[in-house]
């Protein structure tokens, strides 16, 4: 029987290489310092409890990046690469397949602005405009299920962890 509560993080790849003539969209790779702030808000997070059994990304190259930084700092056992997650997010699409794969605390990685309607569509809320920078975290309590109204339970980003210190 598939797990019910869920914790879900959708999560804004961190910062990329700017596109340009000679770097296509899909192969934009994340800047060493972009590397290095997103591993350092990543241990912040890991401090606070954020812990993932499972991470989903986008198969471009900058949310690739990004979800190999979580696996490596979180200890998470699983990445998988899905679609669904790219550029024009299908949001029904990856419920159906993360439901299927029972995991209880799961990351997407994913592009703007279709993050930020992840995160509006599992609260329940698909008008809402959610704006997340690069390399922002949504924590959302799912208590009856993917696919069901969530609760955002917090928006994260490392520009407040680098004003804070």
């Amino acid at each position: 029987m598939p797990t019910l509560t869920t914790q879900l993080y959708i999560v804004r790849h961190a910062w990329a290489e700017d596109p340009g003539p000679d770097l296509d969209d899909h192969a934009r790779p994340l800047t060493k310092k972009g590397r290095k702030r997103f591993e350092r808000f990543l241990r912040q997070m890991q401090a606070f409890g954020m812990d993932v059994d499972l991470i989903v990304t986008s198969p471009l190259v900058r949310t690739r990046e990004t979800a190999e930084i979580m696996a490596e700092v979180l200890g998470t056992p699983r990445l998988e690469l899905h679609d669904a997650l790219a550029p024009a997010s299908d949001w029904q699409a990856i419920v159906e397949w993360t439901t299927e794969e029972d995991a209880a605390r799961v990351a997407w990685v994913g592009h703007a602005p279709c993050v930020g309607r992840l995160v509006a569509l599992s609260i329940g809320d698909g008008t809402a405009a959610i704006r997340m920078q690069k390399a922002a975290i949504a924590s959302i309590r799912l208590d009856d299920g993917l696919g069901q109204p969530g609760e955002l339970q917090w928006l994260a980003t490392a520009q407040l962890f680098e004003a804070a210190s």
